[in-house]
């Protein structure tokens, strides 16, 4: 009698992992393949069953299958505060794969956080990668839209014809962290579920059959390209699911280009720059609202307001270094600085004048202003539900602010929230409480405060400079 895969064994040990489950019954064809695989079954079943004696009172049976139950009694607001941890990104799968596709991308070749060709799929409030042929999705690739805080659309480097890289990131996984090992006895920290998730699509048309799901005939109208249709798609979904602050964001080679040829594509632009993060080598996209390095894990990225300076060091006569100072976390988790080496001399000057200078990032003065901006952008977030409780103070700013980009909407935050405390010193003044015998110092006064207005007039000249710049969601 030939030899038979233990099914059900393999289905409870794989059960989160249909992929592998089906590349066993792929390989199983041979009776020492169906035996070695049926042992390790039973083995891993075991060890989970024996693991989990030790640690529950519940009955016996696979540990995953248990800590689903786990899971499901947990209140929404407990799931979304463990969406970095391993039972979040399972509560993730289960809600994601609940919903109905309402569009479906087919073969699209992904490089992080796994290198390999996906579906990339849009509900209502997931967006998520799964296998080709199959609607699970694959755990770590399951990204609630609330939790998109960047996107990015950048032109893939040293390729002969036109791709771009789709960048998707979400909080907390950008910013270098430090590496600090767990305290005698302590377990180690659990990584984010959530990595940024990287994919690439060619400058042509999708093929026909590639589009699926509910929404897939209203798709058809913006598929000219693989950009017009993702660039849709995300916006689209971004809106419905209630995040604002989150736009699609494009190089831009008026904003910053390297004078660089490139070899591949030597009529285009680029608008990169080779650069060492450590040992790895790597691309720093100099963009309108922060610094990008990839596409080698892990990725890295830099928002402005995060920036306190950045200086260059180690300029020799073909290559410098540049090293960007952090402003830390409340957690202190973050690194303080982080350095990029074996940037081309030729580009020194452009990433001087064009960025570095244009962003006030050599002056450390200008961080207070962009931490304010991101302060003052986050309380706003916060406040947003006490505005809609019927304050009406939200539907006069959203009135101000609309058709105004995130800089120039926080620019004008910071300006009203200025007026406000000017107008509060000017009823707490006092004119009686001055003496008379201040007035002979009026004049060197006065002519201190004409050198303060003038000094404040330029620095809102630089900052109109800055909020000036377009940002191109192509």
């Amino acid at each position: 009698m030939a030899a038979k895969l233990n099914v059900e064994t393999l289905q409870s040990v794989f059960q989160t992992r249909p992929d592998i489950l089906a590349g066993i019954q792929k390989a199983a064809d041979t009776p020492a393949r169906v035996g070695l695989f049926n042992d390790i079954a039973s083995f891993v079943y075991e060890r989970i069953a024996t693991a989990s004696n030790h640690g529950s009172t519940q009955d016996d049976g696979p540990a995953a299958k248990r800590r689903r139950v786990d899971i499901a009694q947990v209140q929404p607001s407990q799931q979304t505060q463990s969406n970095g941890s391993a039972a979040g990104a399972a509560v993730s799968v289960d809600a994601a794969a609940s919903e109905q596709v309402l569009l479906e991308i087919k073969d699209i070749s992904a490089s992080a956080p796994q290198r390999k060709k996906y579906d990339v799929c849009f509900t209502k409030n997931f967006l998520y990668a799964s296998l080709s042929g199959s609607s699970t999705p694959v755990q770590g690739i399951v990204y609630p839209w609330k939790e998109i805080e960047h996107i990015f659309y950048l032109p893939v480097p040293e390729k002969s014809t036109v791709q771009h890289n789709y960048v998707v990131l979400p909080r907390s996984s950008y910013l270098p962290t430090r590496t600090a090992k767990p305290a005698a006895g302590a377990a180690p920290a659990s990584p984010s579920a959530l990595e940024p998730f990287v994919f690439t699509v060619p400058g042509a048309a999708p093929k026909p059959g590639s589009i699926g799901g509910a929404s897939a005939k209203t798709a058809e109208a913006v598929s000219d390209s693989y950009s017009t249709l993702f660039h849709w798609a995300l916006a689209t979904s971004l809106k419905s699911a209630g995040n604002h602050s989150c736009s699609i964001v494009a190089s831009d080679p008026k904003l910053f280009h390297s004078v660089t040829r490139q070899a591949h594509r030597p009529t285009e632009k680029a608008v990169h720059v080779k650069a060492f993060r450590g040992s790895k080598d790597g691309y720093l996209f100099f963009l309108p609202t922060g610094i990008l390095w990839g596409f080698k894990k892990p990725i890295v990225f830099l928002p402005l307001d995060r920036i306190v300076a950045l200086s260059f060091t180690s300029v020799l006569a073909r290559t410098f270094n540049i090293v960007v100072e952090l402003d830390m976390d409340e957690t202190g988790n973050v690194e303080k600085e982080i350095e990029f080496g074996m940037l081309d001399k030729e580009d020194f000057e452009g990433i001087n004048a064009n960025y570095v200078q244009r962003h006030g990032l050599a002056d450390k003065s200008m961080a207070e202003k962009r931490k304010a901006k991101r302060e003052l952008a986050e309380n706003n977030k916060n406040t947003g539900d006490d505005d809609a409780n019927g304050t009406g103070e939200g539907e006069v700013d959203k009135e101000q602010t609309a058709g105004m980009t995130q800089l120039e909407k926080a620019q004008w935050e910071a300006e009203q929230q200025l007026q406000d405390e000017e107008d509060e010193d000017e009823e707490d003044y006092d004119p009686g409480s001055e003496g008379e015998s201040e007035g002979s110092g009026t004049s060197s006064e006065e002519e201190d405060d004409d050198d303060d207005d003038d000094a404040d007039g330029g620095e809102d000249d630089d900052e109109d400079d800055l909020d000036g710049e377009g940002m191109d969601e192509d």
